[in-house]
């Protein structure tokens, strides 16, 4: 067994077997070596094996047959053809998400499949019990938005079971580091970001500040984009021109750290945020300051949203093309629970993003 010393022996040995089950070196049906004989070759207490074989059991990875043994549970694997894909967003009221929705949902019902629909509030803890509650149903398949996907996931033991059942599943708009090799959409957004910083420098704005959202893929590839804008125009990239936010002070912060930027005389001729939303309440942050857009500031947003037309200012933004994005991952779920191995269908899809120009930038240039 692997030293680990940041995790108790029984953990360590439970991780080992089950990434022995999950990978397929134990079979379905196979028998483990009983407790003794793991307490030997793995030099631990049969007090730990017994822990470490409770955890799998509890999780349906082995069951224990009175009088023969314990073996790799057989329910793995087997067809399951319930017509029912389980969908995971973070949100289901937000912007984006009901076009997102509608593309998968053309995709599926095309195919004859229903959707099983949940959503998480971009919370771990609910992406957690989402998990929890679609492998207690009969489903073929999930596509799922991680939570917080910028931050490791500490509950990628439900994704295990999920392999461990052949049960497929797409990540939409991120993924988890440990996970990077699993099959998944997402947009450019680091070319997205450099594309409204670029568009920002050519006008001639030499004060670009920029807001991004930390614990998200998106965020950090965007301000990526920003940064290369930046130093590709010749400007240097300045930390004290970033606000970061995380999503439970999205709505606060972004505003609450201009205002104080602009109270301290922070010079500042454009700004690129992180989307539409975040967008529409600098706006009204800087209206509040006597300041207007384009005239002294301009701003850009992201994702080319419904607001995006129809807000105060029709912004400049980078289209998102949502049913696309949610018809490519259902087309990629199909393609998995068809057994369409990965060297034959590309596991990672990526969307070339568009700016779309508006009215909330101003030429700058003299």
């Amino acid at each position: 067994m692997a030293e680990d010393s940041g995790k108790t022996k029984y953990y360590v040995l439970m991780e080992e077997l089950k990434q022995d089950i999950v990978s397929g070196k134990r079979k379905p049906g196979d028998r483990l070596p009983s407790e003794n004989e793991l307490s030997a070759s793995c030099h631990v207490s049969r007090h730990t094996v017994r822990k470490a074989l409770s955890i799998l059991e509890q999780e349906g990875f082995i069951e224990a047959v009175h009088g023969r043994g314990t073996f790799v549970s057989r329910k793995a694997g087997g067809k399951r053809g319930s017509g029912n894909i389980a969908v995971i967003t973070t949100y289901l009221s937000d912007y984006i998400f009901p076009r997102l929705i509608q593309g998968i949902d053309s995709v599926l019902t095309a195919g004859g499949y229903s959707i099983i629909l949940k959503n998480t509030g971009n919370s771990r803890l609910k992406e957690s019990k989402s998990l929890e509650e679609i492998l207690e149903k009969d489903i073929d398949g999930l596509i799922i938005e991680p939570s917080k996907s910028e931050i490791m996931c500490g509950h990628k033991g439900l994704y295990d079971k999920l392999d461990f059942y052949k049960i497929p599943y797409v990540f939409i708009q991120g993924y988890y580091s440990q996970m990077k090799k699993k099959p998944h959409i997402l947009m450019d957004d680091c070319m997205g970001g450099y594309l409204v910083t670029k568009y920002l420098r050519e006008l001639g704005h030499k004060h670009i500040l920029g807001i991004f959202k930390a614990d998200d893929i998106q965020g950090i590839d965007r301000h990526k984009g920003y940064v290369k804008a930046l130093q590709e125009s010749g400007l240097s990239y300045d930390p004290d021109m970033v606000i970061w936010f995380h999503t439970e002070d999205r709505t606060v912060k972004p505003s609450e750290i201009l205002k104080y930027l602009l109270e301290e005389g922070k010079e500042i001729d454009g700004i690129v945020c992180y989307n539409d939303q975040i967008a529409l309440e600098i706006i009204k942050t800087l209206e509040k300051n006597g300041l207007s857009v384009p005239g002294d500031i301009s701003v850009t947003g992201y994702d080319n949203s419904f607001i995006a037309e129809n807000g105060m200012v029709k912004l400049t933004t980078i289209a998102h093309p949502q049913e696309r994005l949610g018809a490519m991952a259902a087309e990629l779920l199909l393609e998995k629970i068809d057994g369409i191995p990965d060297e034959e269908s590309r596991v990672e899809r990526i969307l070339k993003p568009e700016l779309v120009i508006r009215e909330s930038c101003r030429d700058r240039r003299e």
